[in-house]
């Protein structure tokens, strides 16, 4: 890996959230299936991506000093 990113941009960890929240929703007795994990994991990390780039148009437009 010769890149970072954000920990909240990782496929991994919204994947294992989401695995912690089925399995905890099974408990609860709300059986979830592993392809409804897999998509509530892809819908959550592209909600959260377009949000990240949301606030990083937002921080740059209302900035009060240049980038140098």
């Amino acid at each position: 890996m010769i890149s970072n990113k954000p920990w909240y941009l990782s496929r991994t960890i919204w994947a294992s959230l989401v695995a912690v929240i089925s399995a905890g929703a099974s408990l609860a007795g709300m059986p979830v299936e592993d392809a409804e994990q897999a998509a509530l994991a892809d819908t959550i990390l592209q909600a959260v991506s377009a949000l990240a780039g949301m606030v990083a148009i937002l921080g740059r437009v209302t900035a009060v000093s240049r980038i140098s």
